[in-house]
């Protein structure tokens, strides 16, 4: 018999502006509650200790790494993933990567975008050193960044 027990607490907080209760083991982390308890499967899992970015979403207004996030950190939080983006059509971000070239494989590409919403949202025309520094966070293996930069310049006019 297992004497270990896997303690469950209920845990509220909003994604993509819907209100969640799930229960949840505490240690349970973001990215996996994301993709399989609610099968929002565009946030990505890759390096799963938070240096690639290709997990990042936007909580309580700051871009995160999901697979640094517990459940016991989600109490009361909003969450926004890459679904939040489009519903009737792209979102302009999502645009301008189609244009650009942005991508090949596609795996980093909403992490990266997800990165360049929260930079935009706190600035609308933000330095070539600012986005830089926005996407320090998220590597691409594919694409050598050129596309996303274009990306950004398509998106600022620059």
């Amino acid at each position: 018999m297992d004497t270990k027990k896997i303690i469950e607490k209920t845990t509220c907080f909003k994604v993509n502006g819907q209100q969640i209760e799930l229960m949840l083991p505490p240690t349970f982390r973001l990215v996996d509650i994301l993709r399989d308890s609610l099968s929002l499967t565009g946030t990505k899992v890759a390096c799963e200790v938070g240096r690639c970015g290709a997990c990042s979403v936007i909580m309580n207004g700051k871009l995160v790494n999901s697979c640094l996030i517990m459940a016991y950190q989600m109490e009361d939080a909003e969450i926004f993933t890459i679904e939040s983006l489009s519903e009737e059509r792209l979102h302009p971000i999502q645009e301008a990567f189609l244009q650009a070239g942005a991508l090949q494989c596609g795996y980093c590409t909403p992490g990266m975008i997800i990165a360049l919403k929260s930079l935009l949202d706190e600035k609308e025309q933000p330095s070539k050193e600012e986005v830089l520094t926005a996407l320090s966070g998220n590597l691409c293996r594919c694409t050598g960044y050129e596309g996303i930069l274009r990306a950004v310049d398509l998106l600022t006019n620059k």
